[in-house]
């Protein structure tokens, strides 16, 4: 089923399935790449201070954060490029076929280019055994095992799982766009910044395909099974290579 032959009747919209990992201040919540925990904080300015709770007539707050370091966000090509792309302008579809699959990291056993001894990998393989011929134009991977730690775990310095550049380059052979994952990357953590998933993706600089995007740290609770939806990926209009993102999948009757 492609975006574009999508039987909405066949929708069941009564029962939305959010799969994002919310935006919150303070430790305690899913962040990787060095950075602090996000900050919500009032304006203060003078005699005005943006807090009920203190006096103030409106919550009038600043909000300190990075869309890949926190919580659920989907990305362009911009993240790569040289030039400057935005997700807002790069996203123009809202709605897709979407397919869920779940599948444990491979363990690494002798170290090679691209990746190290132990290191947890997602394999062509693994992609190809788990879906088969994709029909649709998004693929969830959730990883195993599936932990409710996902959803507040620190993750920088952990060498968390990554998908090879075969495998990501299969995807993008079988007309995936939009690839949503509960990793913070796609890519190894530590890979010298060559972020060859990333390129895969995107096909840059050569043949680069602006439509495509990847969302990153997403969560898919274990009562969602594995199969077909269609899925609504919602932005925030930031005019940058990334923006928080909400994505939600709904069933098929």
């Amino acid at each position: 089923m492609s975006s574009s032959q999508i039987d909405f009747s066949k929708v069941d919209f009564s029962s939305p399935l959010d799969i994002s990992l919310p935006l919150a201040a303070g430790p305690g919540h899913a962040s990787a790449w060095y950075i602090d925990p996000m900050e919500i904080e009032p304006v203060r300015a003078g005699r005005f201070i943006g807090s009920v709770a203190e006096g103030g007539s409106t919550n009038f707050r600043n909000i300190r954060f990075n869309p890949h370091g926190h919580g659920t966000h989907t990305e362009c090509v911009g993240h790569i490029a040289q030039e400057v792309h935005s997700i807002n302008q790069c996203l123009k579809s809202f709605f897709f076929s979407a397919t869920l699959i779940s599948i444990q990291p491979k363990k690494v056993s002798e170290d090679s280019e691209l990746s190290k001894t132990g290191d947890a990998v997602i394999t062509l393989e693994q992609l190809q055994s788990a879906l088969g011929k994709p029909s649709t134009k998004a693929l969830v991977v959730r990883t195993l095992p599936n932990t409710s730690e996902k959803k507040s775990r620190n993750y920088s310095h952990t060498n968390p799982a990554y998908f090879t550049p075969e495998a990501i380059t299969w995807l993008v052979q079988n007309s995936i766009d939009h690839l949503l994952v509960d990793l913070p990357s796609i890519d190894r953590e530590e890979d010298d910044g060559k972020l060859l998933g990333h390129h895969a993706f995107w096909e840059y600089p050569n043949n680069t395909q602006f439509h495509r995007t990847i969302t990153e740290f997403v969560f898919v609770g274990d009562e969602i099974p594995d199969g077909e939806y269609l899925l609504n990926l919602m932005i925030a209009s930031f005019e940058n290579d990334a923006s928080p993102s909400k994505p939600v999948l709904y069933p098929l009757r």
